[in-house]
């Protein structure tokens, strides 16, 4: 990441670049979370955030509660806005809105679905292989795993009816928030990977500050089941 504009310090360059980091990696955080996260005191880290919000690379908020709301205003937490996310990764976002409403144009929506499909292509392959003989319960944090090697940044929450996978971070999120079939064919895979029903609740490309996807509880025969979708696959590729 590149922050451009003056600062102090080289000091102080490189922990405002680790705080913006702190955030894409875990999401939208409160101050206090941040602090102990790198081990800054909350006046050093509320520095650097000023000067993020000087600049239009974060913004401040309330914390979006999902589920039953605790008592209490909510949390004030920071996010990164558009300009933010620009300085890791998005060079090419402009050229490739440009590929898929070509695409759009001349092969219709059925066209940019199955790119989008085309697209998670070699994802699924290496993930379903990551995911053989994996205990049921543990497939949610491999695939977290995998997704953050992509540079996804993803973790995942256990709720008691379930899991969430988190994905902090899109490589593709303004392109996603033109063109949505990127999101739905992702979430479709996901669920073929699993083997079961899973529901996106929130993305970032639609403004979220994290792309959420709940997975029910599963079981153990639904891990059979996807084993051997897996299996049926490579038998028919071999």
């Amino acid at each position: 990441m590149r922050v451009n504009h003056e600062v102090s310090s080289v000091d102080d360059l490189s922990t405002r670049e680790r705080v913006a980091e702190s955030i894409l990696g875990n999401g939208p955080s409160t101050a206090s979370a941040l602090a102990e996260r790198l081990g800054l005191t909350p006046a050093a880290v509320r520095r650097h955030l000023e000067s993020l919000l000087e600049h239009g690379l974060v913004e401040s908020r309330e914390e979006r509660i999902h589920g039953e709301r605790r008592r209490g205003r909510p949390a004030r937490v920071f996010a990164l806005t558009d300009a933010g996310r620009d300085t890791f990764d998005h060079a090419y976002d402009d050229l490739a809105a440009q590929a898929l409403r070509y695409l759009h144009e001349t092969g219709g929506d059925d066209a940019v679905v199955a790119f989008a499909r085309h697209r998670f292509a070699d994802f699924r392959e290496r993930y379903e292989r990551l995911l053989v003989d994996v205990p049921v319960e543990d497939q949610p944090a491999v695939l977290a795993r995998a997704l953050t090697a992509d540079g996804f940044a993803a973790s995942t929450i256990s709720t008691p009816l379930g899991e969430q996978i988190c994905q902090h971070h899109c490589p593709v999120a303004h392109v996603a928030e033109e063109f949505p079939q990127l999101c739905e064919a992702e979430t479709e895979i996901f669920g073929e990977l699993l083997g079961s029903h899973v529901q996106r609740l929130a993305t970032i490309a639609h403004g979220d500050g994290v792309c959420t996807t709940y997975l029910p509880r599963a079981t153990p025969t639904t891990h059979a089941l996807s084993s051997n979708a897996v299996s049926s696959t490579e038998g028919e590729s071999s």
